[in-house]
């Protein structure tokens, strides 16, 4: 797990390089490297201007010696990788490799993925990969850099790509130094689609000429000159005919691997108990797990995991997550790098921060709901699935509240697909107009259209959910959390082999109530632990009091402010209206602290965009 960057193209200075790195030095705290490349790939002077350049900051996992540190050469010098995820079980086709004449150097992916794309082209090394995985990679003998991101998009990939030339980053921050003054302004679309769900899907992001590779994406620009060409290298297909059981067993052994400590995050529900019940069967208790826990909180569900784990005979520690959110606020708005506003992000970020002075890896259960449709609203919204693309014509009510029948109205002139992405949003499409007046036809959302859309109702949301929530809100949330602490997160449920399995399920094997019952097929000792039995309950902090306590002042300043970074996109009276209507509508909490992250964000980002100018 690492941080990375680059560009190619327009020559820039060794500080502009410098800014990149400082961006990303916190997902690799244990060695930064700058490589400047000349026309053929030899490596020159750093300190001096260079039109090509790849960055790295690394936490290293596996052979952490710094013969494996990165940016990597080919052992010609002709390829160069920059490359930041874990892949696993390569060991067996790197000795196929060495058959075929290739020689390591280092226990590392890194250099697996070299020698396997030199043996088998771009197409055959993806076919091949395992894992979660962003990388660059420039091959100056076919004068080719490609950019690639993993299949569900567990790991971040962001390109620009001004006049003819290319940069690359994890993040939006690492990309900004090298963007010319004049491409640095804020994307009116990406600040909608913020306000439409919490997050910025892909491709968008929160600057114009910043985007976002969409995972299952690769992307292919030629070093002489031409355009970015994105492609699609992936999509979800079922696969009825792969043993679940053996490839999540094979999934969780896998994710194993490691030369720093590991641990599990576990919470009281069954997706992070499956994966400690398969520890446990394969010996492996001697993990310790780690949960949050809210104390005198609907939402802390601490005592039930430390229940799991002491049935299993694992050690546990439960950490504690702050009341107060003290001078963290700034501090998680950053981690978060561009506007982000899922209220489970400040505990994440808490849990990550204790658990990596303990371990540097952990594995979580993240997946299982968009796999089993766990949550709540996919079961609401397909009791609606009966009317389809039928839909109500109905005004536009601009007030700032839209709750009750104003917000069935809003669902209602929707078809039923649309209509879906106001099960889980920010504002409603009627508030996100009452915000902006003057932008005319909004869309009903901002998100990507998947592929292929299911075979029933429910599987078709949660098609819509792999294209959009899991990769840009799940996945993001838990990798820029775990990863501003250095600690790396890994997803058992969520190996590419294991998914196509379960899309290969009979529906009445997969679709359960509860859900998941499945993943008692896989793990037994679920049915022993009660799991099943236990609500679900959430990941939420205690917003109300943040919101009138410590939040509060900026509930004054928050409208002038953003209408002033946005410039005039949000109306300052229009916001002040909606955060004074929070005081008599608790139920406006979620939008009044995405306004309130928005402004953060964009503070900070603004700030950023003016060094160097």
């Amino acid at each position: 797990m690492c941080g990375i960057a680059g560009h190619f193209g327009r020559p820039v200075g060794p500080d502009v390089r410098a800014r990149m790195l400082d961006a990303l030095r916190m997902r690799g705290p244990d060695a930064q490297h700058i490589v400047a490349l000349g026309t053929g790939g030899a490596a020159i002077d750093e300190a001096q201007p260079a039109s090509a350049a790849l960055i790295h900051a690394r936490l290293s996992i596996i052979d952490p010696r710094p013969v494996a540190d990165q940016p990597m050469a080919s052992a010609d010098g002709r390829v160069w990788i920059c490359y930041n995820g874990e892949v696993y079980g390569w060991q067996d086709e790197a000795r196929a490799l060495e058959a075929r004449g290739a020689r390591f150097r280092t226990r590392s992916d890194t250099e697996f993925i070299l020698h396997a794309y030199d043996a088998y082209g771009i197409d055959g090394l993806l076919a091949r990969l395992v894992g979660m995985f962003a990388f660059g990679l420039v091959d100056y003998r076919t004068r080719r850099v490609h950019l690639v991101r993993d299949r569900l998009g567990k790991k971040p990939m962001l390109y620009a790509q001004i006049g003819g030339s290319l940069a690359f980053g994890s993040t939006v921050r690492s990309i900004l130094p090298w963007l010319p003054s004049d491409s640095r302004g804020f994307s009116r679309e990406g600040i909608d689609a913020f306000l439409a769900h919490r997050y910025i899907p892909a491709p968008l992001t929160v600057f114009s000429a910043i985007a976002r590779l969409p995972n299952g994406h690769r992307a292919e620009y030629p070093l002489d000159g031409g355009e970015v060409d994105v492609k699609r290298y992936w999509t979800p297909a079922a696969d009825p005919a792969a043993n679940g059981a053996a490839l999540f067993a094979d999934a969780v052994e896998k994710r194993l691997v490691a030369d720093r400590p590991l641990g599990l995050f576990l919470s009281g529900g069954v997706d992070s108990a499956a994966i400690a019940c398969q520890l446990a069967t394969t010996g492996h208790t001697s993990l310790r797990s780690f949960s949050a826990a809210f104390p005198g909180s609907a939402f802390d569900e601490s005592a039930a995991a430390a229940a799991t784990a002491a049935a299993l005979g694992m050690r546990n520690e439960r950490i504690v997550i702050p009341a107060s959110i003290g001078e963290d606020f700034d501090r998680i708005v950053a981690a978060l790098d561009e506007p982000f506003a899922d209220p489970s992000s400040f505990p994440t970020w808490y849990l990550a921060r204790e658990t990596v002075k303990e371990v540097t890896v952990v594995l979580a259960g993240d997946g299982g709901d968009e796999l089993f449709a766990g949550y709540k609203r996919v079961a609401k919204h397909v009791r609606s699935a009966w009317r389809d693309g039928w839909r109500l014509g109905v005004p536009a009510l601009p007030d700032a509240r839209s709750k009750g029948w104003r917000k069935i109205a809003a669902e209602m002139a929707m078809s039923w697909e649309d209509a879906y992405s106001l099960r889980f949003s920010g504002l409603t499409p009627n508030q996100r107009r009452f915000l902006q007046p003057d932008a005319g036809n909004l869309p009903p959302h901002r998100w990507r259209a998947p592929d292929v859309l299911g075979r029933n109702p429910t599987e078709r949301l949660l098609r819509w959910d792999f294209a959009n929530y899991l990769p840009e809100y799940v996945l993001r949330k838990a990798d820029l959390c775990t990863m501003a602490h250095g600690l790396e997160l890994r997803a058992p449920l969520l190996d590419h082999r294991f998914v196509q399995a379960v899309l290969g399920l009979p529906e009445k094997v997969r679709f359960t109530h509860p859900p998941k019952r499945y993943l008692a097929t896989l793990a037994p000792e679920l049915d022993r632990l009660g799991v099943f039995a236990r609500k679900k309950r959430g990941f939420n902090p205690p917003l109300a009091g943040w919101l009138q306590g410590e939040l509060a002042p900026r509930r004054l300043t928050a409208g002038a402010s953003l209408a002033r970074l946005t410039g005039g996109q949000l109306h300052a009276d229009r916001i002040d209206a909606m955060l004074r209507a929070y005081t008599n509508t608790p139920a406006l909490a979620e939008q009044v602290l995405s306004l309130l992250m928005l402004d953060e964000s964009l503070r900070q980002l603004a700030a950023e965009a003016a060094r160097g100018r």
